[in-house]
């Protein structure tokens, strides 16, 4: 990861955590979508937890370099946006934003001033504290059922990583692999053959609708950005339907 993108980074920031479990899924969700800086403020059965490392399932950098803290003060003293999470108004008036909006200012501020953000989770069982959202300078949460808004630890900080992520340029190995389009006269001459085929079996008749018809089966070949390959394959199916089959492999 670039230097760049570590810098525009948020801090994930625990707020007496109360398993390890939990801290651990927590460092793979974040991991996960390339963060890896993580506060824990009084983590209830202290750290570090053995725990975790297991539910880690190797982000066990995160873990290794988690940074433990008395309050949650001294956990975002150099952050200049600190973002509480929570689905619950606490009598406490604040910006109220959604993760994809607290993204854009993380990148902005980073970019702007070079300063530091932070997400702030509260605790498994009851959450942030009202005076934990005061110290916030922003609420974040999401549209959730009312009627069950309960998300667990992890789940809640990957909404946030993983908007923050969109930024961030990370690989996309299932993109990546993806071929290119075809050239148009490959299209075409898959597009011919099919009619080849189909013309003997009446399938154009009759004549008053033959142009109508080819060209709702060329809007068909040409929808789906078949590549090279696809094509190839497509067309010996076609050689194979047509009687046009490959001769066996004979034994001299």
């Amino acid at each position: 990861m670039s230097a760049s993108i570590e810098m525009k980074q948020p801090v994930i920031v625990l707020v007496r955590p109360q398993l390890g479990e939990n801290i651990g899924k927590a460092a793979r969700a974040m991991l996960n979508f390339g963060l890896t800086e993580m506060r824990l403020v009084s983590p209830r059965d202290g750290w570090p937890n053995p725990s975790a490392g297991p539910a880690a399932a190797g982000a066990d950098d995160v873990l290794e370099n988690a940074e433990v803290f008395e309050t949650l003060a001294e956990a975002v003293h150099d952050c200049a946006n600190v973002y509480a999470t929570t689905v619950r108004k606490r009598g406490v008036t604040k910006p109220v934003v959604t993760p994809e909006e607290a993204a854009r200012e993380v990148y902005a501020t980073a970019q702007n001033t070079g300063a530091r953000s932070a997400y702030v989770f509260g605790p498994e069982r009851s959450g942030l504290e009202t005076d934990d959202v005061a110290l916030a300078r922003a609420i974040l949460t999401v549209p959730i059922n009312p009627e069950f808004a309960s998300l667990n630890l992890a789940q809640a900080v990957i909404l946030c990583a993983y908007e923050w992520s969109k930024g961030a340029n990370l690989a996309q190995p299932t993109v990546e692999d993806l071929l290119p389009p075809a050239p148009q006269d490959e299209l075409e001459g898959m597009i011919s053959q099919f009619e080849k085929v189909l013309e003997p079996t009446r399938y154009f008749y009759p004549e008053s609708r033959a142009a109508a018809t080819r060209r709702t089966l060329r809007n068909m070949l040409t929808k789906p950005g078949w590549n090279s390959l696809e094509v190839r394959t497509m067309r010996g199916v076609l050689s194979a339907l047509g009687g046009n089959r490959r001769p066996k492999n004979t034994e001299a």
